[in-house]
């Protein structure tokens, strides 16, 4: 399943006029401006893992119920079998598999995601992005340029990565060929999970 934008644009908008929340608290709460926020919950631009995050810690939701409009609703185990879950492609190709999109309470998402590579990102600089709590990263294969503030690191097969992912990161993949790896973006434990 790839979520449809202008759909979950709505889901968005839909939720944060239920919740009174203004447009200038939202792109407060995703670190947009305004005009950047309302072009996205307008469905005008493209929303990235991170902006779809924030949104959903700001209206206290899953951010599986903002991707499909449904509650995650299983407890106790959730099996993904290997190539399902649910996708997610944002931010120039990224791909994102979602391996646990019905767990309900989930005190992380875990994620396989497949960097793809593009020659014209190799000598310029690293997006980097800001999401708050902490991410696990394990390269399964390929090769992965990392960025985390000033300090760049390059990753090889089996090599892993746990980081503040309040501070920017991005990542790249580079040696010509795609990288994919599993991400555990873990929720900052101070936030009360229900």
């Amino acid at each position: 399943m790839n979520p449809n934008i202008a759909e979950v644009a709505f889901r968005i908008r839909s939720l944060r006029e239920d919740l009174e929340f203004t447009p200038e608290e939202m792109a407060e709460a995703t670190n947009r401006s305004v005009e950047e926020y309302v072009a996205q919950e307008s469905g005008e631009q493209d929303l990235s893992f991170t902006f779809l995050y924030k949104c959903a810690e700001k209206l206290g939701v899953d951010v599986i119920e903002l991707l499909t409009g449904e509650d995650p609703h299983l407890a106790g185990y959730s099996l993904i079998r290997n190539g399902d879950g649910l996708s997610i492609k944002r931010r120039a190709g990224f791909e994102y598999l979602h391996k646990a999109p019905a767990f309900k309470g989930k005190l992380c998402e875990p994620f396989v995601v497949t960097a793809p590579y593009l020659e014209e990102e190799q000598d310029a600089p690293i997006h980097l992005s800001r999401h708050e709590g902490q991410e696990f990263d394990f390269i399964l294969s390929g090769k992965l340029r990392f960025a985390y503030e000033n300090h760049i690191e390059e990753l090889e097969p089996g090599d892993a990565l746990l980081y503040d992912s309040g501070r920017g990161h991005g990542m790249i993949a580079i040696g010509g060929e795609p990288c994919i790896f599993l991400a555990i973006v873990m929720k900052d434990p101070r936030i009360a999970i229900d």
